[in-house]
């Protein structure tokens, strides 16, 4: 379901004209309903506006609708992904640019969003009608192939950013703060009883305006969004001890605890009582892998390394089930930090995997009880030892059967599409080519399905570099490709495309290529594999659309 999260962005007082600008990048992106773009950081600027279609943007940690006229702003250093959401097609134009400020000492690039004297567009823009055409114009020049076509293209783009500029100095009017006030006056008081004419009154605006306005603004109802409030709230206090089912209905908001629980039981999916169960031990998943064991346990842990980035499945479903997260940016590079989160959140048990030194082993074990599972051990052998630290071994026993039996029937689906077909798995990042065979897809991919290898696939070639002329020798039927998602590596992924030796590839020639996420196929875990059994039938069985 969309939400939308985060303080309203703030607006710094500073003048534009202490900024210059610089187009560095544009791209119209064309999607069906299958259409993603990757989770990634932004090294520059990156304006998006939307000529038509919808679908979904993460910025950051807040996600937002994408609708005709949508505009947003992803300040550097920040991260991005969109997804289409219906059938319809969806065009967006993708701007990337440098900011400069003006000093004393010349001109400086903007590179920290943080800083108060920051470019102050971010986030969501009000829309202007003339932006769509001043996209389009740009786009034009820019591509012209002619020098001074170009120059006049980062002329128009000033223009385009003069809408968005003017269009952001109507945020700080009446007329959007009403809206907002409302939504702010619903954050604050769900547990009351809150209805669309008392809502609309605090928006100054008609109750079926409210209604619409809402809606198109946020990308859910006011009614959906005031029950999810209510719903995250009660997850909190499910997870304290001695919570009654009782009191929790009614400090959200529920006088009928039998209303509330079947509301609960609709939204969620399971009974507040089995919930309630599942959340009784303050379990904290240390590293990225545990969580994927945990929920093939129905476990959800207390804590756990949550990014939109790096661990978007877990970030995406369950960011309001956790209670504290813990940060996944590039790879545990947080680690000091996230020890200190657990010793104030004083979890009942720290589970992680075995491979830290032996400083982070003394830290993390001040935070709480620590179960280590062998990093050596195979994923099979994971679940059942961290199953039977937490008791639960007969689940994992009928985890492990349900999974066995998928991957019989996934076998039956994909032998008639595949045949003897010769996969490939290529990782790009900057400017290089690598033969890539993680332990998940060695395992599960290539040993569970079982897919043919076109080039040995165990742990002497993990990361082996490797040129398209070899990659033409070992002849791949099917190429997986792991795409680094920045900008260097975007940009060299663009031109490798239209590169002849690479288009005479087999795989290339008869359109076998599959851009592959880092999520599920680098995490190893029970839930990424079952994930990755997913993936696989919707790329090769015979009745995925093509």
């Amino acid at each position: 379901m969309f939400r939308h999260e985060g303080a309203k962005p703030k607006i710094v007082a500073i003048s534009p004209d202490e900024f210059l600008f610089r187009l560095r990048d544009l791209e119209c992106i064309k999607g069906d309903g299958n259409w993603r773009i990757g989770q990634q950081l932004a090294a520059s600027h990156v304006l998006f506006v939307v000529e038509k279609g919808r679908g979904r943007l993460m910025l950051g940690k807040d996600e937002y609708r994408l609708h005709q006229g949508a505009v947003y702003i992803c300040p550097p250093g920040g991260t991005y992904g969109a997804e289409a959401e219906d059938p319809g097609e969806l065009k967006i134009f993708l701007f990337k640019f440098d900011v400069f400020r003006a000093t004393d000492q010349g001109c400086e690039r903007v590179q920290n969003m943080e800083r108060e004297d920051s470019f102050p567009l971010k986030g969501a823009i009000t829309p202007d009608d003339q932006l769509v055409s001043l996209c389009e114009e740009v786009f034009r020049h820019w591509h012209s192939g002619d020098g001074l076509e170009r120059f006049r293209s980062q002329l128009i783009f000033q223009e385009l950013l003069y809408r968005a500029m003017k269009s952001r100095s109507l945020l700080s009017g009446e007329s959007q703060t009403a809206l907002e006030a409302a939504k702010n006056y619903m954050e604050r008081y769900f547990n009351e009883n809150l209805t669309i004419e008392q809502l609309a009154r605090i928006a100054k605006i008609s109750p079926k305006y409210f209604v619409d306005l809402f809606k198109k603004t946020y990308g859910i109802s006011a009614i959906d969004y005031l029950t999810e409030l209510r719903l995250n709230k009660a997850k909190e206090l499910m997870a304290q001890p001695n919570a009654r089912l009782r009191d929790i209905a009614h400090q959200v908001g529920y006088h009928d605890e039998f209303y509330f629980s079947r509301k609960f039981k609709k939204k969620v999916g399971i009974a507040p009582t089995v919930y309630m169960k599942r959340r009784r031990r303050k379990i904290a998943a240390y590293r990225t892998p545990v969580i994927g064991q945990l929920l093939a346990l129905k476990m959800i842990p207390y804590a756990a390394p949550l990014h939109p980035k790096w661990t978007p499945y877990y970030y995406k479903l369950y960011r309001t089930d956790i209670a504290v997260h813990l940060s996944a940016y590039r790879r545990n590079l947080h680690w000091e930090s996230n020890i200190e989160t657990l010793l104030h959140a004083r979890p009942d048990v720290v589970i992680s995997t075995d491979e830290l030194d032996a400083e982070e082993k003394e830290r993390l074990e001040q935070a709480g009880p620590v179960f280590y599972v062998p990093w050596e051990k195979n994923w099979r052998e994971q679940l059942l030892l961290t199953a039977e630290f937490l008791g639960e071994t007969k689940e994992a026993e009928h985890w492990l059967q349900t999974y066995d039996r998928k991957v019989k029937l996934a076998r039956a689906r994909l032998k008639p599409a595949v045949k003897d077909d010769r996969f490939l798995i290529v990782r790009i990042s900057k400017q290089n080519l690598f033969v890539y065979c993680n332990r998940s897809m060695s395992e599960v991919f290539f040993r569970d399905l079982p897919f043919t290898p076109a080039y040995g696939c165990d742990r002497a070639v993990y990361d082996r570099p490797v040129s398209v002329e070899q990659l033409a020798e070992w002849d791949p039927d099917r190429l997986l490709l792991l795409v680094r998602q920045e900008d260097e590596t975007l940009a060299y992924w663009k031109t490798l495309q239209y590169s002849m030796p690479w288009q005479e590839l087999k795989a290339v020639r008869n359109n076998r290529v599959y851009l592959i996420p880092s999520d599920p196929w680098v995490e190893y875990s029970a839930c990424a594999h079952d994930r990755i059994i997913d993936e696989s039938l919707k790329l090769f069985s015979e009745d995925c659309p093509k």
